[in-house]
């Protein structure tokens, strides 16, 4: 639904800022507005889904300023639409560069910029649900299977790939007990001959390295061992 989404409108012209306000919330946007960068900025802006930001502003320019965003991990993914009276190829390019999502040039109809938005507002949550069938998550405890790493509440934490594949194997299922054969089965290649207390060991280096998430990895005595969530 629209009103999932949450929308920034920074230009310095506050009539401008007022129409798209009033035709985004039509489309069931949640809308906030800005009349500058510097405001903008310092009422932060790291919880919303998209911005719509304008080039020329007296202070801060809209360049500058998603230059800013995009130099910051907590608002680099925010997408930026530019909407700005600056249309030559030169300004085009620098918007681009700047990891703009799109540019469109005043003046401009309402209809041609909830197009705009709809179409960046889908392509980002195509990507989003793209990355998050690559990563396995439990609060602050995060696995992305692509690139084979492990964070612990943002920290990165080193694994070895017999860590990597119980931990992974114990998200991807939680809930279910594994015997030390299954986990055996599962991680090790067949042409090793592995003894239970391998598992073990493993298993003891791995809830050393979660910290405070060690405890869901829980034992069942004579059976195995299951991520309780």
């Amino acid at each position: 639904m629209n009103n999932s989404y949450k929308i920034l409108v920074v230009d310095d012209e506050q009539d401008l800022c007022e129409i798209l306000k009033f035709n985004l919330e039509l489309e069931g946007y949640s809308v906030d507005t800005a009349n500058s960068a510097e405001e903008a900025l310092g009422r932060g802006v790291s919880g919303y889904s998209l911005i719509l930001l304008d080039v020329m502003m007296g202070g801060m320019s809209g360049f500058a300023m998603a230059k800013i965003l995009k130099e910051d991990k907590a608002t680099c993914k925010i997408p930026v639409i530019f909407v700005t009276a600056r249309d030559t190829e030169n300004d085009t390019v620098t918007g681009f560069n700047l990891g703009a999502d799109d540019y469109i040039s005043k003046p401009y109809s309402i209809k041609e910029v909830m197009l705009r938005v709809r179409a960046v507002l889908r392509r980002s949550a195509s990507h989003d649900s793209a990355q998050q069938i690559n990563t396995l998550r439990y609060e602050g405890l995060l696995l992305n299977i692509d690139k084979k790493t492990v964070s612990v509440d943002g920290k990165d934490v080193s694994f070895t790939k017999t860590e990597f594949e119980i931990l992974k194997l114990l998200l991807e299922e939680k809930s279910r007990v594994f015997s030390r054969q299954e986990l055996i089965d599962r991680i090790w290649p067949h042409d090793v001959f592995v003894l239970d207390r391998t598992v073990d060991v493993n298993i003891t280096r791995l809830r050393k390295k979660i910290g405070p998430y060690s405890k869901h990895i829980v034992t069942r005595l004579g059976f195995g061992y299951l991520f309780d969530a």
